[in-house]
Order: C-alpha cells, then structure tokens, then sequence
C-alpha cells in the first residue's frame, strides 16, 4: 500500500468517523441554546415579559458561558475532550429541561445564565477537537461542515418547534414542552459520546496501527513548523496582535448573529397575519441557503488556502443583505429574500475564520487562546439581543436594533483585513 492510499484512507475514515458525530452533537446544542427564540413566540405572552426581559434573558447566556470558557477550554487540551464534551451536554441537557418550569423574570435569568455555564467549552473544545484530527488544509471544510450543523439545526428545530407550541398535555403549555423535548436528547447523546469519541488518534482503534503511525506523524510535521515559525506560548498568545483583532472580529460579527437570530422568528412572526407552525416553515427558509453557503465558502477557503477574504466577503454580504431588509419590510416576499442573504453572509464566514486560528497556534495556546475568541466574542451574544430588545421595546419598531447589528457586521468585516497571519505554513 502506498502513501497515497494510506493518506485517502485515513482521511475517508476520519471523515466519516468524526464529522456526522460531532455535526448531530451541535445541532442538538444550538437548538438548546436558540429554542428560547421559538419559545418567545407564546411564553413571553404567558408569562408577560415585554421585549426588554426577553433580550436581556437570551442573552444573559453569554454571561454564564465567558465564565468558565476559557477553564473548560484548557481542561479538554490538558484532560479529555471525550468526557468534558459528555459532561458538558448532560449538565445544559438537565438545564434545557429546568427551563420548563419557570414562572418568574428572576427564574427565567438564573436558568439562562445556568445553562451558559453548563455549555461553557463545548464550542472551542471542538474547533480543537477538529484540529487534532483534521490537517491545515482540510480544517476549513471540517469546520464548515462542523458549522453547518447551525443552520440545520434552524432548518429542523423552526417547524419542529413550532409545531410543539401547539401541544398543551397534562395541561402544560406548548412553550414548556419545547424544553423538555429538545433538552432530553442532549442527556442521552451526553453519555454516548463518552463511549464514542476518542481523544488522541493513538487512541482510534478504528485505524489500523501503519495508519495511526502516518497520522501522526503528518500531524507532528505541521506542528513543529508552527512552532519553529511562531512558537507562541499561551501567555504570548493571549497578547498576539492577530489573536487580540480575532477577539473582536468575532465580538462585533456574533452581535449580529445573535442579535437577528434570536429575534428573527418574532420579527416574521409580524408581518402579516400568519399562524405560529407558518411562521416555523418561513424561518427555516434562510437556513436552508446559508447550510449551502456554509458548506460551499469553506470549500472555496480549503481549495485556494484563503482565509481572510473569503470571511470578510461573506460578513459584507450578511450586512448588505440586513441593510436592505429594513428598507423592504414589510413585504414579506422581499422581507424574506434580504433575510435570506444576510443568513448565509452571516453564516459563511464560519469555516475560513476559525481555521485563522489554528494557522499560528498549536496545543495549549491554541486551546487558550480560541477560548479567548470565542468566549469575549460571545459577549456580543449578550449585546446584540440586549441592545435590540431595548430599542424594540423603547422605538416599538426594529430598525433602530436592524441599524446597530448592520453596523456590528461592517465592524467586524473591515477588522478582519488588518490581519497579517492569514495563510498556512503547510
């Protein structure tokens, strides 16, 4: 057998082994974390939150989340990914389902705030997880592969959840149903994945012993050159220009991504005179297209080994197309269409920035330092529903929080082009 064919072999089996998994783990964990976004749309009415408590407590997540990010990160380098990702997905699994029971704004706030703590690492620790197993020039259709499991989880959990508002048994509402049924499978994959995963490829005894000798030995080629080129400990990391700009790239760009996405079903929701399960089916539309543009951009990323441009285009096309909604609604038609397009801008950029990262950084600063990313960006997970809920509730309309996540978006696209580490050594 040659090279070659150990090299397709490796990859093929990788491929298969790793992504379907860690892809059905994250649709299960974003509709955990957005399902309150559907929820809205009859708990808010039951429990009389205006806009304000809503944004504040869909946001409040973030809060919990920056806490232990960072810690969690470095525990799955130094530890195990496999049973920190179990951990992490019964403990936010138990929490989803706590949710259920709320009755007060004060209730509502601990459970969010909770449940960021329990999802705490999970993100960064498989933009890490991906790294120890997939090479430089594979990582950006890994991690767009990883990502698209965002939009799907839109594509299914919109009608799926919607459709479960309607259920009223034992007399409980629909709202209340949602988190139990949707915080379940997170406790039973939870435990799967201890047994499923494997840390190191040492550890596969799904590859053959020749080919977990030339994996990682490919591997260790391209981190030593990392480290002969940068060689960055994670003190030197933390304060790297390039890391410091990713920070903030990513703080601004989730302002806009949460801030549209938790309030995307209730803004549809107000145009026109349409059912909860219609509003479902039309919100499951923009994800549709951004899982293509996902799928297609990191493609594009891995086959020109282009990092930067290919994000930055993809942020400018969301901002565009956000832009151009406020000018259309409410027609729903063109309401949709502009929707559409800032979803997959906002979307696509996923796979070529997260492999930025990964091109000068290898094991502990690494797994600090895209804790850092991501757990300082998602603080704009905090801002952007906050400062849309308040402008909502203050102006009774959503342009003036359209405007601010337009403005988040150009933000974050033009910092991107002051970056200097942009391609791969390999």
């Amino acid at each position: 057998m040659t090279l070659s064919d150990i090299e397709n072999i490796v990859r093929k089996k990788r491929f298969v082994r790793i992504i379907p998994f860690i892809f059905v783990l994250y649709i299960i964990t974003f509709l955990d974390r957005v399902n309150i976004s559907y929820a809205a749309l009859t708990m808010t009415q039951d429990l009389h939150f205006t806009a304000a408590i809503f944004g504040l407590g869909a946001g409040v997540f973030f809060i919990g989340y920056f806490v232990l990010e960072i810690p969690v990160t470095v525990w799955m380098q130094k530890w195990s990914a496999r049973k920190w990702v179990a951990r992490i997905m019964i403990g936010w699994g138990i929490v989803s389902v706590l949710t259920a029971f709320i009755n007060t704004e004060n209730q509502f706030y601990a459970l969010r705030f909770a449940l960021g703590l329990g999802e705490a690492g999970f993100f960064p620790g498989i933009i890490l997880y991906i790294s120890h197993w997939f090479t430089g020039r594979e990582k950006a259709v890994a991690y767009s592969m990883f990502m698209a499991a965002v939009p799907v989880s839109q594509i299914i959990g919109a009608p799926l959840s919607t459709h479960i508002l309607s259920v009223d048994w034992f007399d409980m509402q629909g709202w209340r149903w949602l988190f139990i049924l949707e915080g379940l499978p997170s406790v039973a994959l939870g435990l799967f994945a201890f047994f499923y995963l494997t840390d190191r490829p040492s550890q596969a005894k799904w590859l053959s012993e020749n080919e977990k000798k030339w994996f990682e030995s490919k591997m260790s080629g391209e981190n030593k050159i990392k480290n002969v080129t940068y060689g960055f400990s994670w003190k030197r990391a933390i304060r790297e220009r390039d890391v410091i700009l990713l920070v903030l790239v990513y703080f601004f760009w989730i302002i806009g991504f949460y801030g549209l996405g938790f309030f995307l079903p209730t803004i549809i929701n107000g145009i026109g005179d349409q059912s909860i399960t219609n509003v479902g089916y039309l919100v499951a539309v923009p994800y549709i297209a951004a899982f293509a543009g996902l799928v297609l951009v990191g493609r594009s990323s891995d086959k020109k080994n282009e990092r930067k441009w290919h994000a930055f285009f993809s942020l400018i096309v969301g901002a565009v197309g956000l832009g151009l909604s406020i000018m259309v609604y409410p027609n729903l038609v063109l309401s949709m269409a502009m929707f559409t397009i800032a979803t997959v801008g906002i979307y696509s950029a996923f796979g070529p920035f997260w492999s930025l990262p990964t091109i000068f950084l290898t094991e502990t600063s690494a797994a600090v330092s895209i804790g850092l990313i991501n757990s300082v960006g998602n603080l704009g997970g905090f801002i952007g529903p906050f400062i849309v809920g308040y402008l909502k509730t203050s102006t009774d309309s959503y342009n003036s929080g359209s405007i601010f996540l337009v403005a988040s978006l150009l933000v974050a696209a033009f910092l991107l082009l002051a970056l200097k580490k942009t391609k791969d050594l390999t």
